[in-house]
């Protein structure tokens, strides 16, 4: 970690965000035995407690940006509020050991969290980090319903447009980035994050905040497609998935089951159709 959130003097300035990439000073070795001492811009991991109505729900370790869309995705993905209504005022605070993000809850949403509570305890957008029953693993969720159809060089033009827009992972080469794309294959919001899950989680808070319908697009990853990222999807609405790497067998499933359009290991000149292509012209 490059910032540290330091407790401050009486008197001093407040605590603040810290950035999420920042340049250190490291020493690169040559395999012949040669040393350069170079300035290198790393990323920022940032311990990020999710806290509804006073109490520590989830921490997890996170870039520190777009923390807002982060506590509202991150509701909604995982069953914590099932609408935009149940989450009220939310306020980022940094604190000596990290960043708070204290979350208004309605009082229906609070008493079920309350009943399944768990902590989250993990490590870079741990997924499953503090699930206590293998029925917890995968949920129940409704099947997506969007009948958009779109041109697959329209999903190609969107991916091949999306290393311009990840400012962060330019400068660090180790962000994850989750993006909306329209039918035809601009990209409307871009975040980023060191957990792929988080960074989709703050793709989901980012539309709902803007109202953005996730069925009249398509959601595009820079990272491998694991059964949280499908499950995410699902449960955002998204009728179309596309990644960069391959999926497990598991989101194959899920995505099979729940009438989602799975697109992997996305190439400038391929793509592997793994479930629902009827959406892709």
């Amino acid at each position: 970690m490059i910032v540290e959130l330091d407790t401050p003097e009486p008197g001093g300035e407040a605590l603040s965000v810290p950035p999420v990439v920042q340049a250190t000073p490291v020493r690169r070795v040559q395999r012949d035995g040669a040393t350069i001492e170079r300035i290198e811009v790393l990323a920022q991991e940032s311990p990020v407690a999710l806290v509804y109505n006073g109490i520590s729900h989830a921490v997890m370790m996170a870039s520190p940006a777009d923390l807002e869309d982060f506590a509202i995705g991150f509701s909604i993905s995982e069953g914590i509020a099932d609408t935009r209504a149940d989450l009220g005022a939310i306020e980022v605070v940094p604190v000596d050991v990290g960043i708070e993000v204290r979350i208004e809850l309605s009082s229906r949403a609070f008493r079920h969290l309350k009943e399944r509570r768990r902590t989250l305890a993990g490590r870079t957008g741990c997924g499953l980090c503090g699930v206590d029953s293998l029925e917890q693993a995968v949920r129940q969720m409704q099947p997506v319903s969007s009948d958009l159809k779109i041109e697959l060089e329209r999903i190609y033009r969107a991916m091949e447009n999306l290393p311009d827009q990840q400012t962060h992972n330019r400068a660090a080469r180790s962000l994850h980035a989750a993006a909306f794309a329209t039918p035809d294959g601009a990209l409307r919001i871009v975040r980023e994050d060191v957990g792929r899950h988080n960074a989709l989680d703050k793709l989901i808070g980012a539309m709902l905040r803007g109202g953005l319908e996730p069925g009249s697009g398509i959601c595009l990853i820079t990272s491998r497609c694991s059964h949280e990222m499908v499950q995410k999807a699902v449960i955002a609405g998204f009728p179309v998935l596309a990644a960069v790497s391959a999926p497990t067998l598991m989101a194959r499933r899920l995505a099979e089951a729940h009438n989602l359009t799975l697109i992997a290991l996305m190439r400038r000149d391929s793509a592997l159709l793994v479930t629902h292509p009827e959406r892709i012209v």
